[in-house]
Order: structure tokens, then sequence, then C-alpha cells
């Protein structure tokens, strides 16, 4: 479970990176189609995983509940 977290922490670092470059206006035109489409493509990822740990909560806490 670890390495789900571990690439996590790194989508959402290399997000805030992008946002940051966007904010700061640092990023030419030409560059911010493809930063957007990453950005639009580390979201999606970052969802899923949210989603997949969501349900293995769930998953654990049911099972707790059953004792």
């Amino acid at each position: 479970m670890a390495k789900k977290e571990d690439k996590y922490e790194e989508r959402i670092e290399e997000l805030e990176r992008i946002i940051a470059e966007i904010e700061d206006e640092s990023i030419s035109v030409d560059e911010l189609s493809e930063k957007v489409k990453r950005a639009s493509e580390l979201i999606r990822k970052c969802r899923a995983v949210l989603k997949s740990t969501e349900v293995e909560v769930d998953k654990v806490l049911k099972e707790l509940g059953e004792d």
C-alpha cells in the first residue's frame, strides 16, 4: 500500500508544479496545452487511487463491524 501512496504523492507534487507554472505564467502558450493534458491525466490517476483506497478502507471497516 505504501507504493500507491508514494505514487500518489509524486503525482500530487507534479500537479502542484504544473499549477504553479501556469499561475506564474512561466510556461509558453505552446507548452500550455501539454501541461493541461498532463494535469488532467494526473488528476484522473489520483482520483482512481483515492477511489480504490476508499473501497479498501470501507471493506476493512465492514470486516471489523462483522466481528
